[in-house]
């Protein structure tokens, strides 16, 4: 567990009336959102999200919030309320709940369905409140009321609180898409409302606080998908987030109007979507849906996959194709549609599976060479529209990495909130709310909590590190056998060595230089098999960084016979 500021002490008791605000997860990264806000001793959670793993995070297979500060206050905590159903907001509920599962579970029906199929699996049966925009729900001492907005899933809610220590407004992911696919439009009017009201916390949204303007609607691009359809030789197959029911729904439509046939690829794609077809977010059109195993009955031209692993992830149906590890063979004259966005550090993952499909021969078609995705966030143009509706007299932008956060304050500023209530926190930074003004009082644990296999929390960066050594500078063991009445070296040094370029025969340089260190140790007494390990390893480090320019873990292993 690391500590994100050494600087800043332990948090002060909360002033009685006062409102803290502390984020787990979310600030400085995009995904593992979580919010804690604290008010007379009660605990309310705004979202609980995964982040997924990097290139330097081999083996890992999600990332938490860190858990720690809530460990000793569990029954403190009067609800988690889910602002909606992505997986970097909702993915870490099951493992919070697994600490206690009886704690409330707040969301909107799309979003608790998601959360409920995934509670399932691990079998956890939640206790929880399905409410919708314009509802106002009593959450111990957190009056909250639920707003409508818009973003790249549906049933998505903004959440503002009343407390007697000020208001809060939590924005979630949200854009302005003013022609939406589902007809659902981010209530400003409710913003407005809540403005004059008197806002004194506003947590809004940072991921396009850099990009300028408006962000593009969905609708426009439907022109892409459909042209895609129309153009396409053979099959089409489409990667999507498991969780972007929009996406799907122009996928199917544009099936039925070119005559296709859809399967669905993935476990996650296939229960998101049931889930969302059920509740009535997806509109099937009849007959558009078959099962996979019935695509062998139809002409290539007459078919459709959709699928997950449109940011690369290496176990994702898409990668696998890539690598020729699916039973789904991509061949020349299929299109591969990739319906997403870049999150920020997937790219060399994503690129390497375009060039993959494409070296099978596939068309692939991306946002970087056509308009086939837009993001679910507000840019610009809709936060500063967002800051002069509301009229908040503090600001904490959230959700995004530290640019995008620095961005979102310097908005802030233009439309007039002064400097000095413009709060720019990292995660574990604890943010308190007395009388009106909002400042940084100190900090709390909040590092990565990792989940590896069925470990959760059991990896730690020293394992981490010494997992990228062996994968990008390679391993090395050198055994020595040593005579137990002498102390002297009966056999060895012998070196094996893995993941380096140059022949083994290389290594017989260093031999030298370990019997004369090893000599030189026994001569000093030096019987301790720890520290003649140390003298080896040492010794080898020094030779190999000098001569191969590498940093190899190094075992050194010493036998007494």
């Amino acid at each position: 567990m690391s500590h994100p500021h050494p600087e800043l002490n332990a948090p002060p008791v909360l002033q009685p009336g006062a409102v803290r605000v502390i984020a787990l997860g979310g600030l400085g990264e995009v995904g593992r959102n979580m919010t804690v806000i604290e008010h007379a001793g009660r605990l309310l959670i705004v979202d609980c999200g995964v982040l997924f793993p990097e290139d330097h995070h081999p083996g890992i297979d999600l990332i938490l919030p860190d858990f720690e500060y809530l460990k000793d206050r569990l029954q403190d905590i009067d609800a988690i309320v889910l602002t909606h159903g992505h997986e970097d907001h909702i993915g870490a509920v099951p493992y919070l709940l697994r600490l206690k599962s009886d704690i409330p579970v707040i969301g909107s029906q799309l979003t608790l369905a998601l959360v409920e199929a995934k509670l399932k699996e691990h079998r956890i049966k939640p206790y929880t409140l399905t409410v919708a925009e314009g509802q106002r729900e009593r959450l111990g001492v957190f009056d909250a009321e639920f707003i409508a907005v818009n973003h790249s899933i549906p049933d998505a809610l903004a959440v503002f609180l009343r407390t007697p220590g000020g208001t809060l407004l939590c924005t979630g992911d949200f854009k302005m898409d003013q022609l939406p696919l589902d007809g659902r439009i981010t209530d400003l009017r409710a913003f407005a409302r809540l403005g004059e009201e008197g806002v004194d916390l506003f947590l809004t949204d940072s991921t396009n606080a850099e990009v300028p303007g408006f962000t593009t609607s969905e609708r426009e691009i439907a022109p892409a998908i459909q042209n895609v359809f129309q153009t396409a030789q053979r099959r089409i197959i489409v990667a999507s987030f498991s969780s972007h029911v929009h996406r799907i729904q122009q996928v199917l439509d544009a099936a039925q109007a070119n005559g296709r046939k859809v399967a669905m690829v993935g476990r996650s794609m296939v229960r998101n979507m049931g889930i969302a077809a059920e509740l009535g977010y997806l509109k099937v059109p009849e007959g558009v849906l078959v099962d996979l195993k019935k695509l062998g009955q139809l002409p290539d031209d007459k078919v459709v996959l959709v699928c997950t692993g449109s940011q690369g992830e290496p176990m994702a149906a898409l990668s696998r194709m890539a690598n020729r590890d699916h039973k789904i063979e991509v061949g020349e004259g299929d299109t591969v549609l990739l319906a997403s966005s870049l999150i920020p550090g997937n790219e060399n993952a994503v690129y390497r599976v375009i060039n993959g499909l494409m070296r099978l021969g596939a068309t692939v078609v991306h946002k970087g060479n056509a308009k086939v995705h837009v993001s679910g966030h507000a840019s610009a143009g809709e936060l500063l529209y967002c800051y002069n509706i509301v009229r908040p007299r503090n600001v904490m932008p959230i959700h995004g990495e530290w640019r995008m956060l620095v961005a979102n304050a310097e908005l802030a500023k233009k439309t007039g909130v002064p400097h000095s209530r413009v709060v720019l926190a990292e995660n574990g930074i604890v943010v308190d709310l007395v009388d009106g003004r909002a400042q940084i009082t100190g900090a709390v644990p909040a590092g990565f909590v990792y989940v590896d296999g069925s470990s959760v929390g059991g990896t730690t960066e020293t394992l981490l590190k010494d997992r990228r050594i062996l994968r990008d500078e390679g391993f090395i063991t050198i055994i020595v056998v040593r005579d137990a009445d002498t102390g002297k070296i009966a056999a060895g040094p012998e070196i094996t060595a893995r993941g380096f370029a140059e022949g083994q025969d290389v290594f017989d340089q260093v031999l030298p230089k370990l019997e004369t260190a090893l000599a030189e140790a026994a001569d000093r007494g030096v019987t301790d098999s720890y520290q003649l390990q140390q003298v080896i390893r040492r010794v080898a480090g020094s030779w190999v960084g000098g001569k191969l320019r590498r940093r190899p873990m190094i075992i050194p292993i010493v036998i007494d016979a």
